[in-house]
């Protein structure tokens, strides 16, 4: 997450986003997540006690769960709620929600394997559909159903095990700056391997990005297990650049309007166009290629062996309820899951789902993702 290019990164946001932990998006994504590690703070600080501790602290509902009345979500660095919505998690539980943002989903699910005998928390989210195999074959999580869980979950979550609840979606895609590629949102996996994109395309390392990792079984997807590697290498010769996450890929090295960089092309999200609209104009620079889109699943679960549970479960209740899913599209820039929740009115015009997005099984991925990753770190990064 996840976390939208409305602003460029301020210097401290770009060094918590680059730091070893990273991140998805997410992730994710776009300038609300470049700011989520500053929104989350302060909304965990409003929650915990009120601006600077000077106000009431908010009643604690009788018989709230755990000694401590406290419950910890680790997420990725692209977690964002609006205060207010997270400030009535506690009204309605009485629980003071504690959030421990890691950075990408990649290596949040490694930190959460190294810690399974100690918890860091209690729920999780931003675990993503290339990386919840893992996290469940290493008993990192527990089983849960939601009672706000609906039909809409089916076929997010087939294989899962009960152990993770679909919270929100979206489709990783080739992003194109506008103004250096005017036909970007028509380009395919084909264009990038041309000359004329020599030095012009910069993606997530998969190993530790969740959207690189997405991105990656796009074109596995796409070319198959007898062309995947090949097209890869075809990408660094034709000048790829692979860097740790989505921030400093979108921030540090794409063009965009909200960017700092020189390349036009970068592996993001369908949903970032909409905050790259430059002042004064009305409508976005930038363009999603939904030829070359992978459908992106983010969950939340309980941790197995969490102190807190049963606050653990309302967490993931919550995560479904209305008031968050109609947050999610402006804080994090991701389809809710619930099916019924309104989106911004320019999303239909400028962050349309691609209608054929590239997947694979789960089970295949499970099956090959580590294999898929020390192939490609030998013949793309080596």
């Amino acid at each position: 997450m996840r976390r939208r290019p409305s602003q460029p990164a301020t210097p401290a946001a770009a060094a918590r986003f680059s730091a070893p932990a990273e991140s998805p998006r997410r992730p994710r994504l776009p300038a609300a997540r470049a700011a989520s590690g500053i929104i989350v703070a302060l909304a965990a600080t409003l929650v915990a006690g009120g601006c600077g501790g000077t106000g009431p602290e908010t009643p604690k509902a009788p018989g709230a769960n755990g000694p401590s009345g406290t419950v910890k979500l680790v997420t990725h660095g692209s977690f964002a709620l609006s205060a207010e919505v997270l400030a009535d998690f506690t009204a309605q539980t009485g629980l003071e929600l504690q959030l421990l943002p890691s950075d990408d989903a990649g290596a949040m699910v490694n930190q959460l394997i190294l810690t399974k005998d100690a918890p860091l928390g209690d729920a999780v989210f931003g675990i993503d559909n290339t990386f919840a195999s893992r996290a469940i074959a290493e008993g990192v999580l527990e089983p849960y159903q939601s009672p706000q869980a609906g039909p809409e979950q089916d076929p997010h979550t087939a294989g899962l095990e009960g152990r993770l609840t679909a919270i929100d979606f979206s489709d990783v895609c080739l992003n194109a700056d506008l103004r250096a590629i005017p036909g970007g949102a028509d380009l395919t996996f084909d264009d990038l391997v041309k000359p004329e994109f020599e030095d012009q395309l910069v993606v997530e390392n998969p190993a530790t990005s969740s959207p690189g990792l997405a991105f990656l079984l796009a074109t596995i997807a796409a070319r198959g297990e007898d062309g995947w590697l090949e097209y890869w290498r075809a990408l660094k010769a034709n000048g790829l650049k692979v860097v740790s996450g989505w921030n400093e890929a979108y921030y540090d090295e794409f063009s965009g309007p909200s960017s700092a960089g020189q390349r036009p092309l970068v592996a993001s999200y369908a949903s970032s166009p909409p905050s790259e609209v430059p002042a004064g104009e009305s409508a976005p620079a930038t363009a999603a290629a939904l030829a070359t889109c992978f459908r992106q699943v983010e969950y939340a679960g309980v941790l197995n062996g969490a102190a807190n549970p049963q606050g653990a479960r309302k967490v993931i209740d919550f995560l479904l309820s209305a008031p968050v899913q109609a947050d999610l599209p402006g804080q994090m820039w991701v389809y809710p899951v619930r099916p019924d929740t309104p989106l911004p009115d320019d999303w239909a015009r400028w962050a349309p789902l691609a209608e054929r997005p590239w997947s694979l099984a789960p089970s295949d991925i499970a099956a090959n993702r580590e294999r898929w990753l020390a192939e490609f770190n030998d013949q793309v990064l080596g």
